[in-house]
């Protein structure tokens, strides 16, 4: 089995990170990308570059600078580039709907918009434009006035936007010591980024962490899974998320491993790629794997090279991980858990933990941090006993941007932060999540937070309450079911509703069940009782299916 290796943690920021590796493995390959191959040299230079042209565009310390855009390597360099400058990621979902995108580009204040067109069939800009009304102004999106720039890192270049070797070519307009005096005024505490996660309470919160908490935790993460220079990183968990970007290329830039961007999974493509490119380590949750192992076409591809694999975002049958070790030749396989609110991981499976352990927890704490299950008054279950996972340590939030008050509901005055998920810790400190987070479901790997799309779904016009619950689903592991209640005179089908739900929000938030109702469940004080609804659910599954 892998064992932890030696890469020794001596940097607090991103960028020092960068010049570390540089030091470290500074010609080895640092991302494949069809034909784009950077090593960590080039890389640094391009990163550097693009810090240079962002301050040419006005980007000063603690800027947002948004990126709208699937796995390439442009995507690296630019946040690369923005991490140097001192500004403040903010990635964004590919999925998202223009009406999604603008409110995080709203919220957030960005500056600059990083994005593509063609992805998945998206123009990104026209969305932004059809979804924002306001005043004509210089800005390329009216009614989005804190968005100076649009930047096209790949596809046409709509007017009012910027192509991505135009952009490049403005750090001429800023010397080199200029460049490296900002990337190296950054310091440890300072934001590294903001990840919108989808919230309960119908909008999403804008997450904020800074250098030196990603890189402890990750650092951590990458000594316990074995990840190590020589390994090549196919990264299909999008580089928006948590997963993709810090579990991802961050982690892969840490270790000298080579970023292999994946944009869109496919079985087959996957297969492919692992044979061909030579591919070691592969995440991505429950459902991918078994999909590759129910491809007809595994036993042709050439998987001799895959040894690591990371995953969890659900439950784990104990044969998943026997198939994945004796069918896709895995030596290593680690589940976890975690939550953005906590840097996207809190506990872990060690490498050496059995089959048992690893499909049936979530591991334990990751090294200086708490983790501990407590009752509705804040104290301490005993083991075995179900209560509120809460997390305390370095890789706990800043907070919600510019939402003191979710803030202070989220992480108590002893610095806990309540996660909302029930669950389970043994003897031996591991934990078994029970429940999902408040009403939350997972499809597909994806949180789908139902207060979120049931404020979506009202935006159609013609329902005047609705209800979201997940639903089991044998491949997407659940989905969800709309139940919903019609405005006096209005008449939609549930086809027409799920098409306009397909228009206007991400495809894992659309519903897969919508049901007509003549009211919905309430308690004394109003409150929809959901699991009225999930109890009802099954009865009628075969009738209220949608789509495909």
């Amino acid at each position: 089995m892998t064992q932890p290796n030696d890469v020794p943690f001596d940097f607090e920021t991103i960028p020092q990170l960068l010049a570390r590796s540089v030091e470290r493995f500074g010609d080895d390959h640092a991302i494949e990308d069809g034909n784009i191959t950077l090593t960590f040299k080039q890389l640094q230079s391009a990163a550097h570059e693009a810090t240079r042209a962002l301050m040419a565009c006005g980007i000063e310390k603690g800027d947002r600078v948004a990126i709208w855009a699937p796995n390439v390597w442009e995507w690296v360099v630019a946040a690369l580039g923005i991490h140097g400058a001192g500004g403040v990621l903010v990635p964004i979902n590919t999925r998202f709907k223009g009406t999604e995108a603008s409110y995080v580009l709203s919220k957030s204040g960005a500056k600059v918009l990083f994005t593509v067109q063609g992805f998945l069939g998206n123009d990104y800009v026209d969305l932004l434009r059809g979804a924002v009304c306001g005043t004509e102004d210089d800005n390329p999106v009216s009614g989005l006035p804190t968005l100076e720039r649009i930047i096209m890192l790949r596809g046409d270049t709509p007017e009012g936007t910027i192509p991505w070797a135009e952009f490049v070519a403005l750090h001429d307009m800023v010397d080199e010591e200029s460049g490296l005096e900002r990337a190296q005024s950054v310091g440890s505490g300072d934001l590294s980024d903001i990840l919108f996660t989808s919230g309960t309470t119908g909008s999403p919160k804008g997450v904020m962490t800074s250098h030196g908490q990603n890189l402890k935790a990750f650092y951590a993460w990458t000594d316990v899974i074995g990840l190590q220079p020589g390994d090549r990183y196919l990264i299909v968990n999008p580089f928006f998320h948590a997963f993709g970007y810090k579990a991802g290329w961050l982690s892969s830039i840490m270790r000298g491993v080579t970023i292999v961007p994946h944009p869109v999974f496919d079985a087959n493509q996957v297969l492919k790629r692992i044979g061909e490119e030579r591919i070691t380590m592969l995440p991505g949750p429950p459902s991918l794997f078994q999909t590759i192992l129910a491809n007809p076409d595994l036993k042709k591809h050439d998987l001799s090279t895959l040894r690591l694999c990371v995953t969890g975002a659900a439950s784990i049958p104990v044969d998943l991980i026997l198939s994945m070790r004796e069918d896709l030749n895995f030596d290593t396989i680690i589940t976890g858990y975690g939550l953005t609110e906590a840097c996207g991981i809190a506990t872990m499976c060690r490498y050496d933990d059995d089959p048992e352990t690893i499909a049936q927890t979530s591991g334990r704490a990751i090294p200086d941090v708490e983790v501990v299950i407590v009752d509705a008054d804040g104290k301490e279950v005993p083991r075995g006993e179900p209560g509120e996972l809460v997390v305390r340590g370095y890789n706990v939030m800043q907070g919600y941007f510019d939402d003191d008050g979710q803030t202070k509901e989220t992480i108590d005055s002893d610095g806990w932060l309540h996660t909302g998920d029930i669950a389970v810790m043994n003897e031996r400190g591991y934990i078994r999540i029970t429940d999902r987070k408040k009403d939350m479901y997972i499809m597909g790997g994806f949180n789908c937070y139902p207060a979120e799309i049931e404020s979506l779904l009202l935006k159609q016009g013609a329902l005047m309450q609705t209800a979201v619950v997940g639903v089991p689903d044998e491949r997407m592991g659940e989905v969800g079911m709309a139940f919903c209640v019609l405005k006096e005179g209005q008449d939609v089908s549930k086809d027409d509703l799920h098409a306009w739900c397909r228009d206007n929000m991400a495809n894992y938030k659309v519903p897969r069940y919508i049901t007509f109702v003549d009211a919905l469940p309430l308690n004394a004080t109003g409150k929809v009782q959901k699991f009225k609804l999930r109890d009802g659910a099954s009865a009628l599954l075969e009738e209220s299916r949608v789509g495909a």
